[in-house]
């Protein structure tokens, strides 16, 4: 759909226009901006007897990568504009570059330091199945923890792992220290005090979490029916109103609440199942249904 077809979300209009200098596209009537950040995807400068593709495009910019995303590179390819192999000469010429190329990106340790780390994320957020939002707030904290000088006699991955963890925190994903510090093949421990290293130094502040949001993670690993998952939501928002989740583990509340749903509903599930799928213990789930009850 053109710019022209597109109407204001806000007052209705075929006003919207785009303003290539702010990179931003926006309603001239109401002035509501629809779009940041746009690139020009036409296409460049071509000859009328040049059968060359000239389109032009690219990502936007981002902080998961190291330069982000603003660098350009030497075509990999060994062929040159029409499709025609290059010479011998000329080949070995272009490795000689691509190689200077790949060096002058980094010019110092902070910026290998940042190359180093920022991959590492990208791997972790395929292991955890995280959204592009999550790697993006992520990287911007261990951008920060750079610049403190936090990064100077500690461990890559386990700076990298507290970020991450940071910025679940942050956007209210549900994932565990153990599962954030195995994925990265590192000691719980040494994720933990990275973390309260970079909470206290950036000065964080976290939201509280809320059990809710944990009930179709750990319902989606012990392959729970929706009821039974509608069923425990309702069991949680129960025992909100009656404080009874003040001061307890959230994993914990959800598994127990599930738990107790799908006994309800005679899905077959052990405490040991549900507690497997939640990373936790069956003590736990056990201690957590005795208050539970009690709202029932």
């Amino acid at each position: 759909m053109s710019l022209q077809e597109t109407k204001c979300p806000r007052c209705g209009k075929n006003a919207v226009v785009t303003d290539v200098e702010s990179q931003e596209v926006f309603c001239s009537k109401c002035g509501m901006v629809l779009d940041e950040k746009v690139h020009d995807s036409g296409p460049g400068r071509t000859f009328t007897n040049s059968t060359t593709n000239k389109s032009h495009s690219g990502d936007k910019t981002t902080l998961a990568r190291h330069d982000r995303g603003l660098s350009t590179m030497i075509n990999p390819f060994d062929k040159d504009s029409s499709g025609n192999p290059l010479s011998v000469s000329m080949k070995s010429s272009l490795k000689r570059l691509r190689k200077w190329d790949s060096r002058s990106r980094v010019k110092n340790n902070d910026d290998r330091n940042l190359q180093q780390a920022l991959s590492e994320l990208l791997k972790l957020k395929e292991k955890l199945s995280l959204p592009d939002a999550v790697i993006e707030k992520a990287s911007y904290i261990y951008r920060k923890s750079l610049e403190k000088k936090l990064v100077r006699g500690r461990s890559i991955a386990a700076l990298v792992s507290a970020a991450l963890y940071a910025a679940c925190r942050e956007s209210e994903t549900p994932r565990t220290l153990q599962e954030v510090a195995t994925s990265m093949g590192i000691k719980k421990k040494e994720l933990t005090a990275s973390y309260r290293l970079i909470f206290k130094e950036l000065e964080l502040k976290m939201p509280v979490v809320d059990s809710v949001s944990c009930i179709a993670k750990i319902a989606s690993n012990a392959d729970l029916s929706e009821k039974t998952k509608r069923n425990a939501m309702k069991i949680l928002k129960k025992a909100e109103k009656q404080n009874e989740l003040a001061g307890k583990h959230p994993m914990g509340l959800a598994a127990s609440a599930l738990y107790l749903a799908s006994a309800d509903l005679e899905e077959n599930r052990t405490q040991k199942d549900i507690a497997d799928a939640a990373g936790i213990t069956e003590v736990t789930i056990r201690n957590r249904c005795k208050s539970l009850r009690t709202v029932l």
